[in-house]
Order: C-alpha cells, then structure tokens, then sequence
C-alpha cells in the first residue's frame, strides 16, 4: 500500500475504508467519507439516537428500480454519497435526489460524508443526457439536481449544470427541476448561468448559524456568501424560488437559528428546511443534542411567521427530502406528533 502525505492510498479495487484516501477510476486521489482519520479520540457528543431517528432499511420494487437505472447510467446520487436516512423512501416513491459532476468534492466540510479530492478538472461529457435519460425512465415529475463543489473548474461546474437541467427540459418538458447548488464562490454570473437555464427552484444551504459557520463548513464556504448568493439568484429572476437547508443539533441556541431565519428571509429565500444533524462517520462532528419533534413543530411555526412559503421541518428532513411537496403547506405531509410518538 502506498503512502501518501502520511495517509495510506488505496485502489479502488480494495474499497477505502472511511478516512483513507484512494485512486479513483479516473486517476486522481481522494478521501473516503471526506474527513481523515485522526489518531486521536474524538468527542463522542450525543451518541444514543433516540426513538423517533429509526428509518426503515432500503428495500422495495422501487427502490431496486431506481438503483439500477442509476447504475445503468453511471450516476451519482447525494442520496447514496451523504448516507441519507430516506433513501429508501425516496426511491420506492420513485424519486430521488441526483449528484452532478461525480462523487468527489473539492472541498471537506465537517458534517458531511461526500468523498474529498481534487477531480482536476475531469467531467463526464455524456452526464447531461444520460441525467435526461434518467429523468424520463423513472417518471419524474420533480428533480432535484445537486452536486459536489468543484472548485477546480474555472465556472465551479455552473455550465455543465445549465446543460444538465437543458437536457431534461428537451426530453421531458413538464419535469419540475430544482438545482441545489455549490455557492461557486459567491461569483454571481456563475448564478446567473444555472438561473437562466430553465429551473423553478434555485437552492443553495447555509447549513448551520453563523457562529458556527466555520467549525462544520469548509473554509472557502461562508455564511454571508451563501446569503449573496441566494439574494442574487431571487434578483436575477423574481420567478424562480429560492430555497435553503439548516441542520440542528449542532450547538445552535434557539435565537440563534430565529437570527438566521431573519437573515434568510431578507433576502427573500421562498423555502426553508429543518432537519436533525446526524453524524456520518467517528471522524466527523458530534451531535450535541438530539432536537424533539415537537420543537422542529415549534422551529416551523416561526419560520412561517415570518413570512416563508413553507419550511419543511423534522427530525429526518433533509434539504431535498418530499422536495415536490414543498408548495402543500402541510410540511409535506410530516406528522411529527405520530414520529414522537414512535408510530
């Protein structure tokens, strides 16, 4: 096994086991599960999940439905990549949450189990197609595009995103498309070219409260540049609505995340999603608290309050989770009296 900057380097014959780093098909080098292995202990936090965190296994026709066109068509999906808790009721449900530009992210933020490297500028020209293809298979009436960050492209992957979200138009024009984008480094014309591109929902997430910004992102993320990104994107094109994830139990007071709604809702962000952190791997960040059902009832009532179309709230929301439902104003159909009550 070889060595590299004193982290061993795998191939990807030999699976990396979480925290080592490995060759990727297309040659360069990257960490499994985006944060290295320290030597020493991490802080354990809150470790025993509590009843209403239970999600069923993935399994099902659906499910095994959409896993085999995402195989068929060489996709990635943030769904798989981040260790998501609804996959499989996402996929049974014959949706699901696609990952442009490949399963390795430029950047390591602390939260999050996408693989970290440097793709080095490599794209897969056939994604865009096959993206479309995909879509019109499984039946979509609503997509949600992600991506990992790419910092390594002069345009942080905005054109090959427009191209994605062009392509699905083409094949299948009713499709609702949402883009949950990088911040492209707050450059606004990189924005501009995913906005322009046909979408109904722009969305970029800030995360977590400012104060913790900068322990649980990635230092090139910042929460004042998600901010301008989200404003220039409602600025740009009043039509398309704009949307933006916070995840609790990391440490956040409660006038800390009303703060934030207020900042959001300053610059006109359309949608908010509540959702209980969960920690990916031991060399990510703890959980400091486990957030009750009936406080991200609580967390929806202000967020409504002050003037936000809807906010999805719960323990397992994710940002692109019962996504089309988002306009219902029920919380996409959330009871989260019945999840407390373990039903």
């Amino acid at each position: 096994m070889s060595d590299l900057k004193g982290i061993p380097v795998v191939t990807e014959l030999a699976r990396a086991r979480s925290g080592e780093k490995y060759v990727t098909p297309q040659g360069f080098t990257a960490i499994r599960d985006g944060i290295k292995a320290r030597g020493e202990a991490q802080p354990a936090g809150v470790t025993r999940k509590p009843s209403w965190l239970r999600a069923k296994a993935p399994a099902g026709e659906g499910f095994h439905a959409v896993k085999r066109i995402v195989r068929e068509h060489r996709l990635a999906t943030v769904c798989e990549e981040a260790k998501c808790p609804n996959i499989g009721e996402c996929w049974n449900a014959g949706t699901g949450t696609i990952m442009l530009m490949g399963a390795v992210c430029t950047r390591a933020c602390r939260f999050c189990a996408v693989d970290t490297g440097n793709p080095r500028g490599w794209l897969d020209a056939e994604e865009p197609l096959n993206v479309a293809r995909s879509v019109e298979l499984m039946g979509l009436k609503y997509v949600v595009l992600t991506s990992v960050n790419r910092d390594d492209l002069p345009d942080g992957g905005a054109g090959h995103y427009a191209a994605c979200i062009r392509a699905i138009k083409q094949r299948v024009p009713a499709t609702a498309v949402e883009a949950l984008t990088p911040d492209f480094q707050g450059v606004l014309r990189d924005v501009e070219t995913v906005v322009d591109s046909g979408l109904e929902v722009f969305a970029q997430n800030v995360e977590t409260v400012r104060r913790l910004t900068h322990p649980v992102r990635d230092p090139r993320a910042g929460y004042d540049q998600t901010l301008r990104v989200l404003e220039h994107a409602k600025r740009h094109n009043s039509r398309v609505l704009t949307k933006t994830s916070l995840m609790l139990g990391l440490g956040e007071a409660d006038d800390e995340v009303t703060r934030t709604m207020d900042d959001l809702r300053a610059v006109n962000v359309d949608i908010l999603t509540l959702g209980q952190y969960l920690r990916p791997t031991v060399n990510h960040l703890p959980v400091q608290r486990f957030v009750a059902p009936a406080e991200f009832d609580r967390y929806r009532e202000w967020a409504l309050a002050r003037g936000f179309l809807e906010c999805v709230s719960g323990p397992l929301v994710r940002s692109s989770y019962r996504a089309e439902q988002a306009l219902n104003r029920n919380n996409a159909g959330l009871d989260n009296g019945a999840r407390a009550a373990g039903s």
